[in-house]
């Protein structure tokens, strides 16, 4: 048997040990992914072996940069999901997808379930059997004698460009009291120069893919911590981290030695955490000396309420999607007020994401949600300093500071 068999045979395995109707495997090349191998109801589904799409309209770039979850067990009820037109194009009704690597460690492509119609038994346990499959996959593809060689990738060249002194610069979004509009802190968000990545997450995915996405995110962490000095007085800078990056050490090392400085961190990962208790311990040691654990897009799926149920955080943030014409929908409103509750109750502060109008502040403010963020509230922007008589205060350009009253709010 050769090793497109022997693939052939595990992608059947993992369709009926997970129930779907269609098991894929696709390789990545440049901004394409080409189906290499497929199992199942492909034609029901309009997935074709050989077939070239698109990679940033799929859900697996959006999986490897965490905006989408790696198990969704109903594609009509996900926000990100039900819009993406890839959903019509193959009929996806649930997915499931991880990613597999080559002998450098890079991803190389992803492995994926699917079917036509919602399915609710998909969860991590779903996760872990396909990682498991992908590292058998990754065996055999990964062998020189079975993969050709290929042509240098424009785009793994593009991912190590991202890496130069000018390539990434940080802005910094306010956080404020919706009360009284005061700022309590500030987010910082990578923006990259490259063309190839116009979003943070298109370069995010792309370092996942090549191997080098922590060390991305421990540049962009650096990057924004440089600039702590240039904070205005009692505010807290929150750097963004995945599980991954949290567990590395260099990460854990960088963010120590700032302990003492008014730091958050905002997990954003969205794949499922197959070591609670590792990454529970990483966390507690930051929390000990002195650094917030800030849970990112509650409301967004199953993981982020998992890491809220495991890790305990200091701050939960309302996904963009749960806030999104907030002001007009009971169902958003039912949800949020639950989760006002249920902050309230851990001893959890709680900050809505993507505030883009006047009536969905309102509404926020009073569903009694403590914190808030969005380009109502402030667009994210470089930190610009402004030299007084005197004195030297430092600010971002586009947004007034106002005192924080006392005692501090969820940067305490």
């Amino acid at each position: 048997m050769d090793a497109l068999e022997e693939i052939q045979q595990l992608l059947a395995e993992a369709r009926k040990h997970l129930g779907t109707e269609v098991a894929w495997l696709s390789r990545f090349t440049g901004e394409e992914q080409t189906i290499i191998a497929a199992s199942g109801e492909t034609e029901a589904m309009n997935v074709q072996v050989g077939r070239g799409t698109d990679l940033n309209g799929s859900y697996c770039v959006r999986v490897l940069a965490g905006t989408v979850p790696a198990v969704i067990t109903d594609t009509r009820r996900h926000l990100v999901a039900r819009e993406l037109p890839v959903t019509g194009e193959l009929r996806l009704g649930a997915y499931t997808g991880v990613p597999w690597h080559d002998r450098t460690g890079a991803v190389a492509g992803m492995l994926c379930c699917v079917s036509r119609h919602p399915e609710p038994t998909l969860d991590e346990r779903s996760t872990w059997f396909l990682t498991f499959i992908a590292g058998l996959i990754t065996d055999r593809l990964g062998d020189p004698a079975v993969t050709p060689h290929r042509p240098a990738d424009p785009t793994e060249t593009a991912v190590h460009s991202l890496f130069d002194e000018h390539a990434l610069h940080m802005a910094f979004q306010p956080i404020v009291r919706l009360q009284d509009g005061s700022s309590e802190g500030f987010e910082a968000l990578s923006r990259f120069t490259h063309a190839q990545f116009p979003t943070p997450d298109k370069a995010f995915a792309a370092a996942t893919r090549y191997g080098r996405g922590i060390d991305l995110e421990y540049l962009a962490i650096r990057r924004a911590l440089d600039r702590i000095d240039e904070l205005p007085g009692n505010t807290r800078m929150n750097v963004n981290a995945s599980a991954e990056a949290i567990l590395d050490d260099r990460v854990q090392n960088l963010l120590l030695a700032y302990a003492d400085r008014r730091i958050a961190v905002e997990l954003t990962e969205h794949t499922p955490v197959n070591d609670y208790l590792e990454l529970i311990s990483v966390t507690e040691r930051l929390r000990a000396a002195g650094l917030l654990i800030v849970i990112d897009d509650a409301g967004a799926g199953y993981a982020s309420f998992r890491h809220i149920l495991q890790l305990r955080p200091d701050v939960i943030k309302l996904d963009i999607g749960l806030v999104r014409g907030i002001d007009t929908d009971p169902i958003r409103q039912a949800l949020a007020r639950s989760l006002v509750a249920f902050a309230a109750e851990i001893g959890s502060a709680l900050i809505a994401e993507g505030i883009e109008t006047h009536a969905e502040h309102e509404m926020l403010r009073q569903l009694q949600v403590g914190y808030g963020q969005g380009y109502l509230l402030g667009r994210p922007a470089p930190f610009a300093v402004t030299t007084q008589p005197g004195r030297s205060r430092t600010h971002p350009s586009h947004t007034p500071i106002l005192a924080s009253p006392e005692p501090p709010g969820p940067a305490s």
